[in-house]
């Protein structure tokens, strides 16, 4: 309800520039990436033609990963605004695009990869847990925390793929709650999907069955301008202020 009051008294503002209509004013919507098919099935990433998997899917146990932006332009400082200027509204907009990607049914459980303790205590908030909570009211499912850091890894901003892996190790471990089924896990971006897989096996050691990974965004290696097609080009995924489809 507070939230509620406080939209009405201090209106969002455009989760891109900040400065035009919410959740993404016209210039940021046409400027959105969005990750369709024809793509990789496991992952999601943009291919001349659908494969079964490609060198850039996240590590197992991850079955699946879907984002609907690549981490460029507006998403990019959609998230930058979420995870360090505390514009904990900015994972409201960015939930309605993610709950429209297409991701494996049925779920049984959402919960989030955890920031390690001092990142936690930076920041004030956990971006990922937001999102979750974004995510997990729109698909009216119950958010848990089911994994916890056991260790800080560090930052992974400029570690490459095989440092990402081995910083990781050990990072995560069950938080003592015991989930089944498949499990539901966001995060903000996905880069090598070190991290989630990480997280993803404490999930799996926690009883779930399967792990679906659902981020706001996907930022690769050798982005390219492959497959890639911006909002304005033709239609997107929906966004809210878009007309009903």
């Amino acid at each position: 309800m507070l939230g509620r009051a406080l939209d009405v008294l201090f209106p969002p503002r455009c989760a891109g520039c900040g400065l035009g209509a919410w959740p993404f004013c016209d210039r940021c919507r046409s400027a959105l990436v969005v990750l369709r098919p024809p793509w990789c099935v496991r992952c999601g990433r943009p291919q001349p033609a659908d494969v079964p998997g490609c060198a850039d899917c996240p590590p197992e146990p991850v079955s699946i990963s879907r984002a609907p932006f690549l981490y460029d332009g507006p998403a990019r400082a959609a998230v930058l605004r979420l995870k360090f200027a505390g514009w904990r509204s900015v994972a409201r907009a960015l939930a309605d695009a993610m709950t429209a990607a297409p991701v494996p049914t049925p779920l049984d459980v959402v919960t989030w990869v955890p920031l390690a303790r001092g990142r936690l205590a930076e920041r004030g908030f956990d971006q990922a847990r937001a999102l979750a909570i974004a995510v997990g009211a729109r698909l009216e499912l119950p958010v848990v925390r089911v994994a916890r850091r056991s260790r800080s890894s560090g930052p992974q901003a400029r570690r490459g793929g095989a440092a990402r892996r081995g910083a990781m190790v050990g990072a995560f471990a069950p938080a003592g709650r015991r989930v089944e089924g498949r499990v539901l896990l966001v995060d903000d971006v996905l880069t090598t999907g070190a991290t989630a897989a990480a997280c993803a096996r404490a999930i799996r050691d926690a009883g779930a069955h399967d792990v679906v990974l659902l981020t706001a965004t996907r930022a690769f290696d050798r982005a390219g301008d492959r497959g890639y097609t911006r909002v304005g080009s033709r239609p997107g995924l929906w966004l809210p202020g878009d007309p009903p489809r």
